[in-house]
């Protein structure tokens, strides 16, 4: 009888925590009473994503703040506005491309911390509560429609928005499509599906259309998969918040590897991004404790393209 060998489990460690005159201690939001049940939430970080000089900005989102963190670990706010920024993007060296649950697609000035509208609405109809974005080298940008989706009601949606502003939903029938990333050779798209506890497999096809769609991975427990990365051998890493885990899975779904959070930074490991000087420093959003983990491997994460697609801004 064939086993699956145990994969290898390693300890992520602290690299920075936000600091306490960042913390919104003792202030609520909506957010986080519709998402945290009311609890406590002094902050929850998500959408990491490093610039060419090493820094790594994040989101804030129940407080609609971006941060960015030099590669010492120091913070500095880059803006404060009225959304629920998640996932991150850049758009050259100047931009940030927002996943705005409230919304929709927005844009961030670095330099001066403006946000802007990029793309708030489908067809005048608004995005139920966009999550996670990736782009491909061709400048199609793929993003998530979340919302409140789930086994209860399959119909988050994929879509993605291609260079010459042509918005395509690719799937309508997720429960809660979240994290998204790309294949090395982009022939695949691997989609986190959080309420299902599932990672997807989306073929795209030379048409344009995807075909058939299947459940790559399967975890367990009270959160599924969130964000995601893949290295240049094309290892799927998955980020686990309901676990506090990131695991890194081979080519047949299998995991080698096992990320958990050091003891003390709670279990909401939402979200990873490679980093460092060679690329093999995968970087983890601890978000309840307000924390970046980081840990080594041997595989450089694949670089990730930051083109810009045409849109049409909805007023």
């Amino acid at each position: 009888m064939w086993l699956l060998q145990a994969p290898e489990v390693r300890e992520a460690e602290v690299f920075t925590q936000m600091p306490s005159h960042f913390r919104r201690t003792g202030v609520s939001s909506a957010w986080a009473e519709a998402n945290r049940g009311g609890q406590p939430t002094d902050s929850f970080l998500e959408g990491p994503v490093f610039d060419a000089e090493g820094n790594l900005y994040v989101t804030d989102i129940p407080f609609g703040r971006i941060f960015r963190i030099d590669p010492r670990g120091a913070w500095t706010l880059i803006t404060e506005y009225d959304g629920e920024p998640n996932g991150l993007k850049l758009l050259g060296a100047r931009e940030l491309l927002i996943a705005d649950y409230r919304h929709g697609l927005m844009v961030c000035d670095i330099a001066s911390g403006q946000v802007r509208p990029y793309l708030d609405r489908r067809n005048s109809e608004r995005f139920r509560g966009i999550n996670d974005l990736v782009f491909d080298r061709a400048g199609n940008l793929y993003f998530t429609d979340q919302g409140q989706t789930g086994l209860h009601d399959p119909t988050g949606r994929l879509y993605r928005l291609r260079p010459n502003g042509q918005l395509d939903v690719l799937l309508a029938n997720a429960p809660s499509p979240n994290g998204v990333a790309l294949s090395p050779d982009e022939r695949v798209l691997y989609l986190a599906v959080t309420r299902g506890n599932a990672v997807w497999r989306v073929p795209l096809m030379p048409d344009g259309s995807v075909a058939k769609v299947g459940c790559f991975f399967r975890s367990y427990g009270p959160s599924g998969p969130d964000g995601l990365a893949v290295d240049t051998a094309g290892r799927l890493i998955v980020a686990n918040p309901g676990l506090g885990y990131a695991w890194v899975l081979n080519h047949r779904a299998e995991p080698v590897l096992v990320l958990r959070s050091p003891a003390g930074c709670g279990a909401s490991l939402t979200n990873v991004a490679f980093g460092g000087a060679e690329g093999r420093t995968l970087y983890c959003t601890e978000s309840v404790s307000g924390s970046v983990l980081r840990a080594e491997l041997e595989v450089p994460g694949l670089q990730l393209a930051h083109a810009r697609p045409a849109c049409h801004e909805s007023t």
